[in-house]
């Protein structure tokens, strides 16, 4: 198992432009939204990092920007990474799909899409999970719900 420093520094051999956040417990590595899934790859497929289990895929809205997260684990060497990325554009937020490397990511990007508006290229099947397809999308920080507004 590579420890965090190590894992550190390979990435940024697959991604110089990495950047790595302080003082957290795990790894986590913001990325360029057009280098995810090359990273997403060599992470799954180098031997010292096996990174096999895409855990959750969710995001947070900062209003400024969005961002992307995903947890992964290598359930060979029992390590955990945070990777990121930043999603500028709010009016068409996208960013490529890691199903082709990860197949749970199928319905965990659904939910994103769904909750958020984010579009993930070559989905293999990227519509709605809970909402109407004209419902908005809830968990931006700009959503407002007109029909189901409480009056006080």
């Amino acid at each position: 198992m590579l420890n965090k420093q190590e894992l550190s520094e390979l990435i940024l051999k697959m991604v110089p432009e990495a950047t790595f956040s302080e003082g957290t417990q795990l790894t986590e590595v913001t990325v360029p939204a057009d280098k995810l899934l090359a990273l997403a790859e060599g992470l799954k497929n180098h031997k010292d990092t096996a990174f096999d289990y895409l855990i959750s895929v969710t995001a947070v809205d900062f209003i400024t920007h969005m961002t992307v997260v995903y947890h992964l684990d290598s359930t060979q060497y029992r390590q955990l990474l945070v990777l990121k990325v930043v999603l500028t554009d709010r009016v068409n937020p996208t960013v490529d799909s890691v199903f082709s490397v990860w197949a749970t990511a199928e319905f965990h990007e659904r939910e994103v899409f769904d909750l958020f508006g984010i579009r993930f290229n070559n989905h293999p099947n990227l519509k709605r999970l809970f909402l109407e397809d004209d419902y908005g999308y809830p968990l931006r920080k700009d959503f407002r719900d007109e029909i189901n507004i409480m009056e006080r």
